[in-house]
């Protein structure tokens, strides 16, 4: 007798059962969801846009992860985990210009470090330089209008940058002039 293999549930499967959930039920599946873990809180909280703390909770992430506490020896540089609260607020709410916000907010936490700790290493500045263009392309995709408080952040890091290392300095210069200028 022969073993059937029993199928993977997928999406499809999960779709079609919250599909005849009534909104109590719809309710319920949330309100577990979001009891479940921090991350799911998070989540629900930028998609739903409850409060004005959602940016804030995605920066405050970003900020750990890329201005590490230098008297913990355990704490260090996480890029993995700042590109994936950009990622996870995306997802949550497709809002461009907090987007854009994240991305600049990125790239300052790295360039604060370097300027309070010294130089770090062409890893470290090669992430923020990729980051750095990505937000420029982001900004620059917006109406005119909104691009200025993103510009002048742009520029403040990259003014701010002269000195340091690895051509850091250089790359960021490169692209804000040839996308501004």
């Amino acid at each position: 007798m022969s073993k059937k293999k029993l199928k993977k549930p997928n999406w499809i499967d999960v779709k079609k059962s919250i599909g005849s959930f009534d909104r109590s039920q719809l309710i319920n599946l949330a309100r577990d969801l979001y009891q479940l873990s921090e991350e799911n809180k998070t989540f629900l909280h930028a998609r739903c846009l409850v409060g004005d703390d959602s940016l804030q909770r995605y920066k405050k992430v970003i900020f750990h992860a890329l201005y590490p506490d230098v008297m913990d020896e355990k704490d260090n540089f996480d890029f993995d985990r700042a590109e994936k609260a950009i990622n996870d607020y995306t997802k949550a709410t497709g809002d461009e210009e907090g987007l854009a916000d994240l991305m600049i907010h990125y790239v300052e936490c790295g360039n604060k470090f370097t300027l309070d700790y010294g130089d770090i290493n062409e890893f470290f500045y090669d992430a923020l330089i990729e980051m750095y263009e990505k937000a420029i392309k982001n900004v620059r995709k917006m109406p005119k209008k909104k691009q200025e408080p993103f510009r002048k952040r742009l520029e403040k890091i990259m003014k701010s940058s002269d000195g340091i290392g690895w051509g850091y300095h250089d790359d960021l210069c490169h692209f804000y002039y040839e996308a501004f200028q």
